[in-house]
């Protein structure tokens, strides 16, 4: 066996060790029972609440955990990705920063 099919093979034994843990991992979980939700309620509004934090003050009809906490470091992540994806976008020439959205953000002129 040459040296590139010694580096190749423990690799793929590792990827199929894997492959056959996880597959034997979900093939013998149990999973309680489905609960739906209560007949003639609305589950939109229900998530809305539960975005929130309201449902501890009795606007929920559905009891569920308040996930404001992740609501608001998501946000703080999104709009950290956006203003690095308008940063990235901007590019030098000759020594100047030229905008990628035109004259909007620099002093108005295009260059």
């Amino acid at each position: 066996m040459s040296d590139d099919g010694a580096s190749r093979l423990v690799p793929a034994i590792a990827v199929g060790s894997l492959f056959g843990l996880m597959a034997l991992t979900a093939l013998t979980a149990e999973f309680g029972e489905a609960a739906g939700f209560p007949e003639g309620e609305s589950v939109v509004h229900n998530i809305g609440y539960a975005l929130f934090n309201l449902g501890e003050h009795g606007v929920a009809t559905i009891p569920s955990e308040g996930f404001l906490a992740a609501f608001l470091i998501v946000a703080v992540a999104l709009d950290v990705a956006v203003d690095g994806a308008i940063y990235l976008a901007k590019r030098e020439e000759d020594g100047t920063i030229i905008s990628a959205v035109g004259g909007a953000l620099t002093d108005g002129g295009d260059r």
